[in-house]
């Protein structure tokens, strides 16, 4: 558990514990049992380490998931989230039946940015605390 603290959220909120890692993975996993998400771990797979995780949040009412991602800092830019983000789109698309996805970042996180522009994905609005939220629509944009 130690090694994936860094990466451990729930309601953005980041585990600075064992205990607090532990609780939001029971979460997690009551949420997916719900039907309410789907998470994933994204590992290397030439050493099986997790670097990061995505998923669905929040539900899928009216054909919208949320979805939100984190990774391992020294994993940027080595195209992991990349080549997940496509993966959960594809499953997304077909298997959950979306019409579309949104996802939330701080206007801070310039590469999540830049990583959801290059998803053709759409800043729609402005949120408090200094977030933005992103909108990809099936219908009208290709991936």
């Amino acid at each position: 558990m130690q090694s994936i603290m860094s990466i451990s959220f729930y309601d953005a909120k980041v585990a600075t514990t064992i205990e607090e890692a532990t609780e939001m993975h029971g979460r997690i996993v009551a949420d997916y049992k719900n039907g309410e998400t789907i998470h994933w771990g994204i590992a290397d797979n030439s050493t099986n380490e997790i670097l990061g995780t995505l998923g669905y949040y929040r539900g899928f009412k009216n054909e919208v998931g949320e979805l939100g991602c984190v990774l391992k800092p020294a994993f940027y830019g080595k195209g992991f989230m990349s080549k997940a983000m496509k993966l959960a789109f594809d499953f997304g698309k077909n298997e959950l039946k979306l019409k579309r996805i949104v996802a939330i970042t701080s206007q801070d996180n310039k590469k999540a940015i830049q990583l959801l522009e290059r998803l053709n994905f759409r800043m729609t609005r402005k949120l408090e605390d200094n977030e933005l939220e992103f909108e990809h629509d099936f219908q009208n944009t290709p991936l």
